[in-house]
């Protein structure tokens, strides 16, 4: 398929999808906020990739959100019931929202590889995915917060998770940006490149590592740390019980251990696509 705000190539298991506006900035248009998920979707779905990396061209990961989607009117409310217009706008919200929770669903891990600012909702999808990483020149930035607005498409839920609360509420605070060196300091990204071209390298790189192990063994990990960051011990070790017990694979198990002797890559069949 063809989108108006990012370009998709799947080989050798890996699926790009490549921010392509950078004349704007890699901003996030109406058209971004219903294909990237309907992309995503799709890949996790036909399973014909099994991990997933998110760059961009240009000088910026992204600006976040596009100013057509506040001059728009979309975001408007209706000035004769606003009650009414509030529990609308809500959902406005959620759709919003679905755009990277599609990230954080995916069956395949999710890699982010950011150069630039990644601004606004750049953090919100940052942070839905599986790992970032960042080239030096890299910075964070809760925007929304200097433009007169609490951003509410995933930064609080998430970015919370991910770093130490203080940090999280002084970039939400003061709408700073948090340079690549101290997001690597406070776990925010996992590593640091020098350029974008060793930063696109470098991930790829992780890419491949991942895509060579078995799939279904893969994308268990995402499930069960997924459920592990929002339940408790106890209910994790549960899960992680009936997972295995339903989905530990003998055969797998032999291939990698086969193929280690053997000195070759294993061979691991791809998930069951579940979307047509």
């Amino acid at each position: 398929m063809t989108y108006a705000c990012f370009t998709v190539e799947i080989a050798d298991h890996i699926a790009h999808i490549r921010f392509n506006r950078p004349d704007k900035a890699n901003s996030m248009t109406p058209d971004f906020w219903k294909e990237l998920p309907e992309a995503v979707d799709k890949i996790s779905g036909h399973a014909e990739a099994r991990v997933i990396v998110i760059s961009s061209e240009g000088k910026h990961f992204t600006a976040g959100m596009d100013i057509s989607v506040f001059m728009s009117g979309s975001l408007d409310g209706d000035a004769a019931n606003a009650h009414v217009s509030a529990e609308a706008f809500r959902y406005k919200i959620k759709a919003l929202q679905e755009t990277f929770s599609a990230l954080e669903r995916a069956r395949q891990p999710v890699l982010a590889a950011i150069q630039g600012g990644a601004i606004g909702a750049g953090v919100d999808l940052a942070t839905a995915c599986d790992c970032r990483y960042a080239s030096a020149d890299a910075f964070f930035a809760v925007q929304e917060t200097a433009i007169g607005m609490t951003a509410d498409v995933g930064t609080f839920p998430r970015l919370v998770k991910l770093i130490p609360e203080g940090w999280a509420r002084q970039m939400a605070y003061t709408a700073e940006r948090l340079p690549a060196a101290k997001a690597l300091q406070i776990g925010l990204v996992n590593e640091v490149f020098d350029s974008h071209e060793d930063l696109l390298e470098g991930v790829m790189a992780i890419a491949r590592k991942i895509a060579a192990h078995s799939p279904l063994a893969v994308s268990g990990c995402k499930a069960m740390a997924n459920y592990s960051r929002d339940h408790s011990t106890a209910d994790a070790l549960d899960y992680i019980s009936v997972w295995n017990a339903a989905m530990l694979r003998p055969d797998d198990i032999k291939e990698a251990y086969i193929a280690k002797g053997e000195k070759r890559s294993p061979v691991f069949d791809n998930l069951k696509p579940v979307s047509g």
